[in-house]
This record gives C-alpha cells, sequence and structure tokens, in this order.
C-alpha cells in the first residue's frame, strides 16, 4: 500500500512539474523543524513480570524533522510530499509507567493544499489534506537479560494541517504550520447495535496513534 501512494504521488508531482516546467515560482522546497504532541492507544490489561497491570502504550512527545516538495498547479492549489521523521521512545502505562526503549515515527504523505491570497502576496495562509503511510521503527529491548528488538511496522494514515507562509521576498518565506496525523492501529469490538430493519450486528471502536504537530521552518520557491 505504502509503495503504491509513493509511486502514484511521484507521478502526479512529474506531470505537474512538466506542466509547469517553464514558468517560474511553481515550485516549492520547504524545511522545518518542531515539537510533536503524541499519543498511542489502550487494551486489554496484561500482568508484566514486574507484577504490574500494563493497558496503554505511548509514544512520548518529541522534536521533529521534516521536509517538503510542493508544485503549484494554479496560483492557489498544490500538489506535493510531505516527510516527517519523529525520534521518540515508546512507554508502557497501567498501574505503573515504564519506557520501552527508543525508536523513531516516520511519515510519508502525498497531499493537496490550498493557498489563500493572490499569488504574489507577502502573507499566505494555506490549509492540506494528505493521504499516505505512518512507520512505527523497530524497538531494541532487554527482556530478562536478553536482548530482543520489538518488530516495526507500517499503518495507512491520513494527515491535516493549516498554517501560514511570510514571503520575505518572491522566493524566500517562513513558514509555521500546525499539523495532526492520525494512524489506525487497531480496532476493538463495541458491543452489539440492533435495528428492526436491518437487525443485530457487532460494532467496532477503532484505535488510532494521533501525532499533533507544531512546527516552524523555510520555504524556497523556485
Amino acid at each position: 500500500m505504502f509503495r503504491r501512494i509513493v509511486i502514484v504521488m511521484g507521478v502526479l508531482i512529474a506531470a505537474a512539474t512538466t506542466s509547469t516546467s517553464a514558468q517560474s515560482g511553481k515550485v516549492e522546497v520547504g524545511g522545518n523543524l518542531g515539537w510533536v504532541f503524541s499519543d498511542g492507544v489502550s487494551g486489554q490489561p496484561i500482568l508484566a513480570g514486574d507484577g504490574n497491570l500494563y493497558d496503554r502504550v505511548d509514544p512520548k512527545d518529541s522534536a521533529l524533522f521534516g521536509f517538503n516538495v510542493g508544485v503549484l498547479v494554479t496560483d492557489q492549489v498544490e500538489l506535493g510530499f510531505l516527510y516527517g521523521l519523529q525520534k521518540s521512545k515508546l512507554e508502557i502505562d497501567g498501574t505503573n509507567q515504564r519506557e520501552v526503549g527508543d525508536f523513531s515515527i516516520t511519515g510519508y504523505h502525498g497531499y493537496i493544499a490550498y493557498n489563500f491570497g493572490e499569488a504574489d502576496a507577502p502573507l499566505r495562509p494555506f490549509f492540506l489534506f494528505g493521504l499516505g503511510a505512518t512507520n512505527f521503527g523497530s524497538i531494541d529491548v532487554d527482556i530478562a537479560g536478553a536482548p530482543r528488538t520489538i518488530a516495526g511496522e507500517t499503518q495507512f494514515s491520513t494527515t491535516i494541517a493549516g498554517g501560514l507562509k511570510y514571503f520575505f521576498n518572491p522566493h524566500v518565506a517562513a513558514k509555521f504550520t500546525a499539523r495532526l496525523t492520525p494512524t489506525y492501529i487497531k480496532t476493538d469490538p463495541g458491543g452489539w447495535w440492533c435495528d428492526p430493519y436491518w437487525g443485530c450486528y457487532l460494532v467496532g471502536d477503532p484505535q488510532y496513534s494521533n501525532q499533533f504537530e507544531l512546527s516552524g521552518g523555510v520555504t524556497f520557491r523556485f
């Protein structure tokens, strides 16, 4: 799934770049640094070897680095690709809180954005929506004195963001972004739902790991 998303977005960006190659100011490349507020998911309590019950897994809030490449197909509409890397630690929680180990959260999203205002305006608010994948990296842990590795996992995710670009000149801008990326993890049984026409069926309670990012950076327009 992730590979298909990357291929499709690559084709779209390449096509857009070709159609605007003869025009200036149509490609934007940016880098950003920020902080991510993260949460995980809960589950059934598990009795661990230390005598505590654990029923929740969360990434710790941590710093993030990212970049984006976008092509303005019109003065307002932009197609692009977002990359984000968050170095974090995995925590388990319950009757005790414990750090499991270091791991990374990596996001890959193709996006469509709308930039408000005129193309040459110094101040341009924007909003974007993206589809892609989030990878939760592997974790090296020590269990009962033996080193082990918890395998990583990649899941489909969406992302939405809003922010502001301030252009110091036609080619350089400061960029400030707030972004939410919910990643589907699992579905818990939610109970039975009964309807006089459709009858009774089991419904689920989906759980998502959410990353809320506040970041700033620089954008270059070519």
